[in-house]
């Protein structure tokens, strides 16, 4: 999946932990992110990770576990 700056996406399956997309990132518990919710890309990272701002922070997921969202949703 190719994906920049500015997509939205939704979380398609839940996290074990979240870590933060901060300079000093921290593990988070993974109840700040439900499944299904909508976030929208802030960063590019290695890997095949991105940073997604959702209502309650940004975070480090897997292009693995997100998938694009509709422009009606």
């Amino acid at each position: 999946m190719t994906v920049s700056i500015g997509d939205r996406l939704r979380l398609t399956a839940s996290q074990t932990y979240l870590k933060t997309a901060d300079p000093m990132p921290m593990l988070r518990p993974p109840d700040l992110v439900s499944v299904g919710e909508i976030g929208e890309v802030v960063a590019l990272h290695p890997l095949e990770t991105v940073a997604v701002r959702f209502r309650r922070g940004a975070f480090l997921i897997p292009l693995s576990q997100l998938e694009p969202v509709a422009a009606e949703d």
